[in-house]
Order: C-alpha cells, then sequence, then structure tokens
C-alpha cells in the first residue's frame, strides 16, 4: 500500500476536552468580571480556535485591548490545566493502534493552541502519531494551509488522504484541501448535527474508523 494519510482532529475527535476548556473560559471571564458560560455554550463556541472562542464567550463588543486580555488569561490558566480532566475517547486508543498497524501514517491538525496540541500529542498519543499540528495565527481552519503542511510532512497527497473530525470546520477544512471527511458522532456534535451537514462519511464509534479506512483506500473507491 501507498503511504496513506489519516489526519485527525484533536478536540472532539481524540480527546474529550470540554472541561478543561469550559473551566479555562470560565476563569478568564471571573476574572475579568464577565458573565460565566454553561458547558453546553462552551461546547457550541468551539471548533475555530481560541480566539474565537473567547470572543463568542465573552460579552460583545469588547474592546480589542480588552478582548486581548481575556485571551491571554484564557491561555495562561488552560496551559497550566489542560490535563485535569481531559481524555482519550474510549476506544481510540485501540483504533490508533490497529490504524498504525495496518499501515496508515496518521497525524494531528487542530485549531487549538499550537503548545497545547503537541504537549497534548506527546501525553496521549506519541506511540500512534508523530506530526500534531496547531493552528497558526493566520492560518486557521477552515484554511487549509496546516493540512496541506501536514500531508508533505507525512509524504502523502489528496489522493491518499483523509481527514477526521467533528464538526462543519473540519468538513470545510477537509474539502478546500482536496480531502473527504470522516466525521465521528460520539463528539461534540453527534450523528444527526453531521448528517445535516453532509459529512461525508459518519463513524459511531471508534472500531468503524479502520474497516472504513480499508474500504475507502485499499478498494479504490477513494475520489473527490
Amino acid at each position: 500500500m501507498n503511504k496513506t494519510g489519516v489526519i485527525f482532529d484533536l478536540d472532539g475527535t481524540l480527546l474529550y476536552t470540554l472541561d478543561d476548556l469550559s473551566n479555562s473560559v470560565n476563569y478568564a471571564l471571573e476574572k475579568h468580571g464577565y458573565p460565566q458560560r454553561t458547558i453546553e455554550e462552551v461546547m457550541n463556541f468551539i471548533g475555530n480556535g481560541v480566539k474565537v472562542l473567547m470572543r463568542r464567550s465573552g460579552p460583545k463588543g469588547l474592546s480589542e485591548e480588552k478582548s486581548k486580555e481575556l485571551l491571554d488569561t484564557f491561555r495562561t490558566h488552560y496551559l497550566e490545566h489542560m490535563y485535569d480532566n481531559t481524555r482519550t475517547y474510549d476506544g481510540v486508543m485501540e483504533m490508533l493502534r490497529e490504524v498504525k498497524e495496518a499501515g496508515f501514517n496518521s497525524a494531528i491538525v487542530s485549531n487549538k493552541l499550537d503548545p497545547a496540541v503537541k504537549k497534548l500529542n506527546e501525553k496521549f498519543f506519541k506511540q500512534y502519531i508523530d506530526i500534531a499540528i496547531g493552528a497558526p495565527s493566520d492560518h486557521k481552519k477552515p484554511d487549509p494551509f496546516s493540512v496541506l503542511d501536514c500531508m508533505s510532512q507525512l509524504g502523502t497527497d489528496v489522493t491518499n488522504s483523509i481527514y477526521i473530525g467533528d464538526t462543519d470546520v473540519d468538513l470545510e477544512t477537509a474539502h478546500n484541501a482536496g480531502l473527504k471527511c470522516i466525521g465521528v458522532a460520539w463528539g461534540f456534535r453527534g450523528r444527526k448535527y453531521l448528517e445535516d451537514i453532509s459529512c461525508d462519511f459518519i463513524v459511531d464509534t471508534p472500531n468503524e474508523v479502520l474497516p472504513l479506512l480499508k474500504t475507502i483506500f485499499l478498494k479504490n473507491t477513494y475520489s473527490r
């Protein structure tokens, strides 16, 4: 089999990070005297990077200076507390092992802070994933820049790579890079959401990922 790239989103795909993200959002909001957000609100704000997350979480009409202060407080707190409650979804570690043993090359491309992506990958996935890329300031998903860079590092291209995520941002990112997207229904949004956005493929559990990859790539059914 030629080199095949399987590129994963992180939050809501490989890791359940919502509690730690929500705690850091509300820590920053409280410190600056702003109203708190529910965990459901924070979940719906996730997907476009932390700058957008904090802009959505804070009061409307914040000045650029106040928005930056809020974001800086969130960053500092999150980088110190991102391991507190974060965990892999059930079955993810087994799935990554099976994908690697089957000869696929795995990577992570996330809109999360790059230092956080690399540290979380080192803690949880280093035996299975060599390349982990966070969001550059000027090329956040759905900009395909990081996915294209990742394919170059993996030695793959659009004919033998796929993106796996849980939101419309992931689907749009994949399509912008010329890829198809596998949506994971165990993530932050669920199956109906993925069906509503017409995700290319949907899996309900991690043990469905490898059989689907084999169907897509080994039977040469992949095309966009």
